[in-house]
């Protein structure tokens, strides 16, 4: 193997957009705006992602030359963390064993994109080089980086499975959850993805449609030029669903301005308007084939209207777009009934300590059984599908998609 520099940035403005983009966004590769230098820059100028709220960037930046960053011919996106939140694969309960047993399992090292449990590549590797040469080094100073700062462990959270392999391969611990995500079929309208349904399902949806728009509420879509009155309307949501369901929001309001004004042609907000105001929105980020539901928040209740908002009206952009896929968030099997379908996401875990990687391997291997189990039980017998929509095939069509 060449001889490399790996340098450690603990600012992501530290290394010019380009050329990080250039590893995070190759022409190979359909683009994932979470990767985008913007996006990750948008966190950390914002205050979002500072050593204060627990995910201090170590970014890693791979190069031929020891002297600078703007040639580097790989990246990872990487935090030293004092804390497990905002990171949607959930290590607590390791955390509090750990603990218990004399071990101190705080720092950690996460490989990710910070309160974006999205899938996405995660060994960031440009046009051009060794892939597999290129993301087994930078495995390899991820692991260097957390035995030299003494962190308990290295996570690698959302990888195409591809990647999750190749962790495997160093001695990663695997690590699988289920998601449901949304594949268009070559849909032309809405109505056109109503009919693969099975009858009750797609009465169900267009009277949850009906039902959610029944107080005279109306929806307007926001991308490109997003101005800052929309943005405050919607923070308002965004901050109401924040304490309620973990006290702190995650996201400052800086945080929206900044990625609106520097990628706002990659964002689409939706925000729904009653009686002259905005009551409720949410917040959805526009990759190369894909479309990713983030946020959502209201501050009227009204019944349906967050399936409508978060669901239905992604599916109506991503038809009008001409989209592959709408991944609308973790967890919420509540999905499947609306045309969302079991999907596997994959992680990957160093744990530097024998006794505590033992227990947790053990671990991991009934949950990925589980996981495996319950996708095929849910396609099997619970499918939204009409009996002659070959659900498998939406497996065969994704999966390599992913892997890339």
């Amino acid at each position: 193997m060449p001889q490399r520099a790996a340098r450690i940035l603990h600012d992501i403005g530290a290394i010019d957009a380009a050329a990080w983009n250039r590893c995070a966004n190759p022409a190979s590769a359909e683009y994932n705006p979470f990767l985008d230098h913007r996006f990750l820059r948008a966190l950390e100028d914002s205050g979002s992602v500072t050593a204060k709220t627990g995910w201090q960037p170590f970014h890693v930046a791979l190069s031929e030359r020891d002297d600078g960053v703007d040639d580097a011919i790989g990246v990872m996106p990487m935090y030293l963390k004092s804390h497990s939140r905002g990171e949607y694969v959930f290590d607590g309960g390791w955390a509090e064993a750990f603990y218990r047993a004399g071990g101190q399992y705080y720092p950690k090292l996460q490989v990710s994109v910070p309160f974006t449990p999205a899938t996405g590549r995660r060994l960031l590797t440009a046009e051009g080089q060794d892939v597999q040469e290129v993301e087994q080094m930078l495995l390899s100073v991820g692991i260097r980086v957390a035995q030299q700062t003494e962190a308990s462990s290295l996570h690698l959270t959302f990888l195409p499975e591809r990647q999750w392999q190749r962790a495997a391969e160093i001695g990663c611990l695997q690590r699988m959850d289920t998601q449901f995500h949304w594949q268009n079929e070559g849909y032309a309208t809405f109505d056109d993805f109503l009919a693969a349904l099975a009858s009750k399902k797609r009465k169900n949806i267009r009277r949850e449609r009906r039902d959610a728009l029944a107080n005279n509420i109306s929806i307007e879509w926001f991308t490109g030029d997003i101005s800052e009155a929309h943005w405050d309307a919607f923070y308002a949501f965004y901050v109401d669903t924040g304490h309620r369901k973990w006290g702190t929001p995650y996201l400052n309001r800086e945080f929206f301005s900044l990625v609106g004004e520097s990628m706002g042609e990659q964002v689409l907000l939706i925000l729904c308007k009653r009686a002259g105001r905005y009551i409720a929105g949410a917040i959805n980020f526009i990759g190369g084939d894909t479309l990713y539901g983030r946020n959502w928040g209201c501050i009227e209740d009204h019944r349906f209207l967050h399936f409508e908002t978060c669901y239905y009206q992604a599916i109506d952009f991503a038809i009008e777009r001409g989209l592959q896929h709408v991944e609308a968030g973790a967890q919420g099997a509540h999905k499947i009934a609306r045309g969302y379908l079991p999907k596997a996401t994959y992680s990957a875990h160093w744990i530097r300590d024998p006794r505590l990687r033992s227990a947790v391997e053990h671990y991991l291997d009934q949950e990925r059984r589980y996981v495996e189990e319950d996708i095929a039980y849910v396609e099997e017998r619970h499918s939204p599908f009409r009996n002659d929509v070959d659900v498998a095939s939406y497996r065969d069509r994704v999966q390599p998609l992913q892997a890339r």
